[in-house]
C-alpha cells in the first residue's frame, strides 16, 4: 500500500522555534520571555496569512508545558507533555477556529474549559485562531476571562485584520506583529524541502515562486507541491511561468531595448503578443513597472542586492541599467503610474497602454510634459 500523501506545510511544518522561518526577532523574543519566566497571560499574534503565526503559537503552547526546557528556551520534544502535544492528544491545549465558531456560545464553552485546571501540566493553553471573526457579542463575553484569567491559563489570538479587534481586547493583549517573509528566505527553503524530497528545482524557478506568494509561505509550499506533482519531481522555470500564469522578465527586457531603440512598430507587436497569451494590460503595466524599478536600483552598486534575483538576472539588470539616466527611470515610472491609474477608468485600455510606450519612446523630445520640467514651470 502506497503511503498517503502529505502537504508540504504538513509535512515540514516546524516543532521548534529555530525551525520557523522569516520571524527571528518574534522567535527570539518568546524564548527570552520563557527562559526568564516573563510570559504575559495573553499574546495576540498579527499579521498577513501564512507567515507562522498560528505554527508559533502551537509551539509556544507546547513549550512553555515541557518539562525539560532546554537552554537556548526550545522544548524537549520527548516528554511526556511535548509527545502527547506532537500527537494531538493534550488536554491542555484548546484551539478554536473563529472563522467558524465565532458565536457567544462557542465562547461561553471556552470559558467553561477555563474552569478546569490543567493535568500534569503547569499551564492550559487557549488558543483562538481568526480571532477578528468573533461577534461583538463573542468579544464582550470574552473580556472579563481575558482580564482576571486563572494564573494558569494561557490565551494566544491570532488575526489578520487587527484593527477589527476591539481595543478593550488589544489592550489586554501582548501584541507581536508578524511580518512578510522575504523572498530570500522562502527561495532558501524551499530549497532545503527540495533537496530532502529529492526534487530537482531551477534556483530561478523556486525564486519565481517565492516571489508569486508575496510573503506567504504556506501559499509557496502549496505551490511547490502543486508544480512538482505536475513536472514528476522536476521544477523548472519554465514550467512554472507557464502553470502560474507569469510574463517572463526576459519580455521586460526586451520592451526595454526596445523602447530604447525607438522601435514602435515592434513595441505594438510586443503588445498582441501578450495579450495574445492571455495577460491583461494592467498586469503588462504593473510588470514593467517593476522591471523599470528594478533598473533604477541597479544604478548605484550599493543598491544591487535588494534585487531578489539570482545573481545572473541581476547581472542582466546591471547591464541594462546603464540605457538611461537616473533623471529618465524616474520619468519613465511616472509615465507607467499615470498610464496605471489611467487604465483602470478607460474603456480603451489598449491605448492608454500604447499611448504610454509612446511616450517613453519619445521622451527625450517630450521634456515639455514630463512631470520634472512642470515642477520647474511652477517655480517660476
Amino acid at each position: 500500500m502506497s503511503e498517503a500523501f502529505i502537504v508540504s506545510a504538513r509535512k515540514y511544518r516546524p516543532k521548534r522555534f529555530d525551525e520557523v522561518v522569516g520571524q527571528e526577532s518574534t522567535t527570539q523574543t518568546l524564548k527570552t520571555a520563557i527562559k526568564n519566566k516573563q510570559l504575559a497571560h495573553s499574546f495576540l499574534f498579527c499579521g498577513p496569512r501564512g507567515v507562522g503565526k498560528t505554527t508559533i503559537a502551537r509551539i509556544l503552547a507546547k513549550t512553555i508545558n515541557c518539562k525539560d526546557l532546554q537552554t537556548d528556551g526550545e522544548a524537549c520534544n520527548q516528554c511526556d507533555s511535548c509527545t502527547s502535544f506532537d500527537a494531538n492528544a493534550s488536554f491542555n491545549i484548546y484551539e478554536l477556529d473563529a472563522a467558524s465558531k465565532n458565536s457567544v456560545d462557542d465562547i461561553k464553552r471556552l470559558i467553561e474549559q477555563v474552569q478546569y485546571p490543567p493535568q500534569n501540566a503547569q499551564y492550559k493553553i487557549f488558543i483562538i485562531d481568526e480571532v477578528h471573526m468573533l461577534s461583538s457579542q463573542a468579544f464582550n463575553a470574552f473580556l472579563k476571562t481575558l482580564e482576571e484569567p486563572p494564573e494558569y491559563a494561557k490565551f494566544i489570538l491570532a488575526t489578520t485584520e487587527r484593527h477589527k479587534i476591539l481595543p478593550t481586547i488589544l489592550s489586554r493583549c501582548q501584541i507581536y506583529d508578524f511580518m512578510r517573509i522575504s523572498v530570500r528566505n522562502i527561495t532558501s527553503h524551499l530549497a532545503k524541502i527540495a533537496e530532502k524530497e529529492g526534487i530537482e528545482a531551477e534556483e530561478n524557478a523556486l525564486i519565481l515562486i517565492s516571489q508569486k506568494a508575496d510573503g506567504g509561505l504556506r501559499d509557496a509550499l502549496s505551490m511547490f507541491d502543486r508544480l512538482t506533482s505536475l513536472n514528476d519531481k522536476k521544477l523548472s522555470y519554465q514550467s512554472v511561468l507557464e502553470n502560474l500564469n507569469i510574463l517572463d522578465y526576459d519580455y521586460f527586457f526586451k520592451f526595454v531595448d526596445t523602447i530604447h531603440q525607438q522601435d514602435t512598430s515592434q513595441l505594438l507587436l510586443y503588445i498582441e503578443d501578450v495579450l495574445s497569451k492571455g495577460f491583461e494590460l494592467d498586469t503588462l503595466l504593473e510588470g514593467l513597472s517593476q522591471h523599470i524599478r528594478n533598473l533604477w536600483v541597479c544604478i548605484h552598486p550599493n543598491t544591487i542586492d535588494l534585487l531578489e534575483h539570482s545573481n545572473d538576472i541581476k547581472e542582466k539588470y546591471k547591464n541594462q541599467s546603464k540605457l538611461y539616466q537616473e533623471s529618465t527611470y524616474l520619468n519613465l515610472l511616472q509615465i507607467l503610474s499615470d498610464a496605471e491609474n489611467a487604465v483602470k477608468h478607460s474603456r480603451n485600455k489598449r491605448l492608454v497602454v500604447e499611448l504610454a510606450l509612446l511616450k517613453m519612446v519619445y521622451l527625450d523630445k517630450l521634456t515639455n510634459t514630463t512631470w520634472t520640467h512642470l515642477e520647474v514651470e511652477k517655480k517660476k
